[in-house]
């Protein structure tokens, strides 16, 4: 197994990312559907997809954010989800379409970190995480403490962005991260900074193989990559 160097071990990032979720919460769904042309969808639908074969009953969403993902991963009728996250307003939001579904007694939202998990051991079958782990601050705490809430065979889903690799995605992709996204994210979400940010997590997140060397680390086996979409975003799987 390679050493990469600690580029996802960011001090302070965590307090950062809290106040920028925040402030961007309102329109948070809106700005998904529109960056990304609605395909984000489809990905959580494949994600969920991927823990079908495993049956779990109790799930964890992890970086639950407005709780889309909880909410889709009700399509493998289990007996429990429940969303954490460390922005109170992603939560809120994300507590009001729970309630307007008419799903609170099925998907609970607690607020929590993801390097300290407020649960047991061995407490969840599978954890799903969509677009969260590029901000964790410490990215391998944060698998270290999803492995030790997981029962053993338990299984972890991991939805990220990534970057594509083939010539012309490759560059079209880096023109529309680098000048579109930013541009139109400001201008919806009325934040100088957020969505200058998500293109340089991209840049800077450990993707593909790289990503699975640092699961194998906190002790995932079974690994799998799945690129989606020209590798635009990838699904990693391991378990415990």
């Amino acid at each position: 197994m390679k050493n990469y160097p600690p580029i996802e071990q960011v001090q302070g990032k965590k307090e950062e990312v809290q106040a920028m979720f925040d402030a961007i919460a309102p329109r948070y769904d809106l700005l998904n559907r529109i960056l990304s042309f609605g395909i984000d969808r489809r990905w959580r639908r494949q994600a969920v997809a991927m823990l079908r074969e495993h049956q779990p009953r109790r799930i964890l969403d992890v970086a639950t954010g407005t709780a889309d993902l909880a909410i889709e991963a009700l399509s493998l009728d289990p007996e429990k989800v429940v969303g954490v996250d460390i922005s109170d307003e992603m939560l809120r939001i994300g507590q009001e379409k729970i309630e307007r579904l008419g799903l609170a007694d099925r998907i609970t939202l607690r607020k929590g970190d993801a390097e300290r998990l407020p649960f047991s051991d061995s407490q969840f079958d599978a954890v799903l995480v969509a677009f969260g782990v590029r901000n964790f601050e410490n990215l391998e705490q944060g698998l270290r403490q999803i492995a030790r809430v997981l029962r053993p065979g338990g299984v972890l889903v991991v939805l990220e962005f990534s970057r594509p690799r083939r010539f012309p995605v490759k560059q079209l992709y880096r023109f529309y991260a680098r000048h579109i996204l930013p541009r139109v994210g400001r201008s919806l979400s009325r934040n100088e900074g957020a969505y200058q940010y998500l293109p340089d997590s991209i840049a800077a997140f450990p993707d593909g193989p790289h990503f699975l060397d640092i699961m194998e680390k906190a002790g995932f086996k079974d690994l799998r990559w799945k690129p989606l979409t020209f590798g635009i975003a990838s699904l990693y799987k391991g378990t415990t």
